[in-house]
């Protein structure tokens, strides 16, 4: 059980992080120092991207598998600084089962919050506690990396919808 749903059963509040910036910082810390899902997939059914950044250390490696319009495997590799290995991880917990549709509306939602546009906290999960990078405009780019290359293999997905279909 993450670490938020943890606190949230404790605490009568819905989303306790809004008010904690410790909490929100211990929880990107969980991520970053125990990654989920940090691995190279096993197979060769795997859409990837290379994602890089010029401004900072991350350079990963997002994996895809896609089976009849359902993201059943979502996994990354590489390296990276604190918020983009803490916001991979929480994407691939959160898209993981989803469907490409459901994903979209994860990946809109969390754009629209790093941002600082409206969104909806209740789908983004764990992923709230990046809900402050809007005011630190040099880590939008950290906290987006991973969910921009999901959205890349997503879009290449959407063009080319047979290519990874199985029976």
């Amino acid at each position: 059980m993450s670490l938020l749903k943890r606190v949230k059963r404790e605490v009568t509040s819905s989303m306790p992080t809004l008010n904690n910036p410790q909490l929100m910082r211990q929880i990107i810390m969980d991520h970053y120092q125990n990654p989920r899902n940090k691995r190279k997939p096993i197979g060769t059914d795997y859409q990837q991207i290379h994602m890089d950044s010029v401004s900072c250390v991350d350079d990963i490696f997002v994996y895809v598998k896609i089976d009849n319009n359902r993201i059943v495997d979502c996994c990354f590799d590489g390296v990276g600084c604190t918020i983009s290995i803490a916001s991979t991880s929480m994407m691939t917990e959160l898209v993981l089962g989803k469907t490409l549709e459901e994903a979209q509306q994860l990946m809109k939602h969390f754009l629209a919050m790093v941002h600082g546009q409206a969104y909806d906290e209740e789908i983004l999960d764990e992923a709230i506690v990046f809900m402050n990078t809007s005011k630190q405009a040099s880590r939008i780019k950290c906290a987006t990396i991973g969910w921009d290359g999901l959205h890349e293999i997503m879009a290449h997905q959407h063009k080319n919808p047979k290519e990874d279909q199985h029976e």
